[in-house]
């Protein structure tokens, strides 16, 4: 289990150790320890955040997908599903849910994805079969995981000093990543990047 607040991994366990009674857990409060934690491990399912200090949550479920590829991984995560889910989806996880899901509805996906499955809600699955026949896609959409990743942290007030020392990338890169950004969203500055994250619930 990967979240950085304590509170929400002690949660979690208290409702899986119901359903799931001889299971042995990890936790992880960042990314670079849920990394650890599966390279050293043979684990059924990981339960991961999205938003974590350092490098994000889609950092982690990429680089599990490239070393674990058949280790299913739930999303479990504050942002709407319409905002995240279908990019984690596209990045190989095995479900997305929200926070706000009942404890009933994380059992059943982690009994889904741990047979294989794949978890999605009633209203999210609606919503995908919606999206299929829609010609208009939201412009994050256009957006490159890296790009997200980057536009989320312009929206959180980084500067571009800030982003490239956490993600270990060149300013100049970072400059460039966010030229491709307004150029793909078709916005003139970042305080019309902050609005849009912000309406569209991107960032805490």
């Amino acid at each position: 289990m990967a979240d950085d607040h304590a509170v929400v991994r002690h949660g979690l366990k208290q409702i899986l150790t119901d359903a799931f009674k001889r299971a042995i857990y990890g936790e992880a409060r960042n990314a670079q320890e849920a990394l650890d934690l599966v390279w050293k491990h043979d684990w059924d399912v990981v339960v991961l955040d999205i938003t974590m200090p350092g490098r994000s949550g889609l950092d982690v479920l990429h680089e599990i997908k490239k070393s674990k590829p058949g280790l299913p991984v739930l999303v479990l995560s504050m942002h709407p599903e319409n905002q995240f889910a279908v990019r984690v989806l596209k990045s190989g996880a095995s479900g997305y849910m929200t926070k706000e899901s009942a404890p009933n509805e994380l059992v059943g996906a982690v009994k889904k994805v741990l047979a294989g499955g794949r978890y999605v809600s009633n209203a999210l699955a609606e919503n995908l079969a919606a999206s299929l026949s829609a010609t208009q896609r939201s412009p994050q959409e256009k957006l490159s995981d890296r790009e997200f990743q980057v536009l989320r942290l312009i929206a959180s007030g980084k500067t571009a000093t800030d982003i490239a020392r956490e993600l270990s990338l060149s300013v100049k890169t970072i400059s460039t990543y966010r030229l491709r950004i307004l150029e793909k969203m078709n916005m003139k500055n970042n305080a019309e990047l902050m609005h849009y994250a912000i309406q569209h619930r991107l960032v805490e």
